[in-house]
């Protein structure tokens, strides 16, 4: 049997858990925190006082903060990129009658997820009177047209390991603004991005337990396609990043600077992650493996300590650029 078949029988053999991947790891919508509960009710009597007491307390936060907040708004906000890339994802059909398979189901309750974020940040963001939201807007605009490559192709297993990696940097990086933002005494916004990276911890258990499964019934291809996506790096989703005017991906470098400068997601959260994946997955226990799988997992056992030696290398620009988004007079 060819691997590509391989896989999907693998991924059918998943598929038969689906209901209760959903039932375990996704919140129903009834039950699940809305954007409405974190946000002034529009509808309530003192809207405008409540909305005046978030400009106030918006306005102690600094200029990289912003700028953070901005593009993780963004990248939630391209939410219709990803979800056409998972649904493109081998063992994934949307079209079986009854609405898709069960892969498909997953898919559109993960979606219906991970949408909130964008909507939530974006309506705090407007409130708050800091930011551009023009610029916010064409820049969000600009990453859905520009799609995305994170170098998975429609590969099952390489997408479970970046979804696996992909959500556990973003509930890094929704958390540690939830911690500064406190610090700020901006509760408000420091609850609406818990909750948030909540949302990505749970979907991160998710996926990685799609992998420790694949591990169980087809160790060398996961291993292997585990080392694949690690030699080729973990791209972020908003690889693609650019204000109005630029090219593609020409903000994406400055942003991830801002991130640095204020530490809400660093190289070493990176070198951390891919730790934290190898133990989560005991790459080092796992049997029965090929000579190209055990070379793979040789590599990948090496590989944090060679990349904490290129870490302490990298050099951080002191000032941060100055963004269309964000302008440096609004945020006194």
């Amino acid at each position: 049997m060819s691997i590509h078949n391989i896989r999907l029988e693998v991924m059918k053999l998943l598929e038969k858990d689906i209901n209760t991947f959903v039932d375990d790891y996704l919140i129903p919508v009834e039950k699940i925190w809305q954007p409405t509960d974190l946000l002034p009710d529009s509808q309530n009597e003192a809207f405008f006082e409540d909305v005046k007491e978030l400009r106030e307390i918006a306005k102690d936060l600094p200029y990289d903060f912003w700028v953070v907040l901005v593009g993780d708004t963004i990248t939630e906000e391209a939410l219709p990129t990803y979800e056409s890339w998972l649904m493109d994802v081998e063992g994934v059909d949307q079209m079986e009658e009854g609405g898709g398979n069960g892969w498909a189901k997953w898919v559109r309750n993960w979606t219906g997820e991970e949408n909130r974020h964008g909507d939530t940040l974006n309506k705090y963001l407007y409130l708050s009177g800091r930011v551009n939201m023009r610029e916010v807007e064409i820049t969000t605009q600009h990453l859905i047209n520009d799609g995305l490559d994170i170098g998975t192709g429609r590969d099952p297993y390489k997408n479970f390991v970046y979804t696996s990696f992909q959500e556990l940097a973003t509930y890094t990086s929704h958390n540690r603004v939830a911690q500064i933002a406190k610090q700020y005494g901006d509760k408000k916004l420091s609850k609406m991005c818990k909750l948030i990276a909540g949302d990505e911890m749970r979907h991160h258990t998710a996926y990685s337990e799609f992998i420790r499964r694949i591990f169980e019934v087809d160790p060398s291809e996961m291993m292997i396609a585990f080392q694949d996506m690690m030699k080729h790096k973990i791209v972020m989703p908003a690889h693609f990043l650019r204000e109005s005017g630029q090219k593609i991906g020409e903000a994406f470098e400055q942003f991830s600077d801002s991130a640095q400068r204020l530490g809400v997601y660093t190289a070493q959260d990176y070198i951390d992650i891919l730790q934290k994946l190898i133990e989560k997955w005991q790459i080092d226990k796992i049997g029965s493996l090929t000579a190209e799988a055990e070379k793979a997992r040789d590599f990948l056992m090496k590989l944090p300590a060679r990349m904490q030696r290129i870490s302490e290398r990298i050099v951080i620009p002191e000032e941060p650029h100055i963004f269309k988004w964000v302008q440096p007079a609004l945020i006194k």
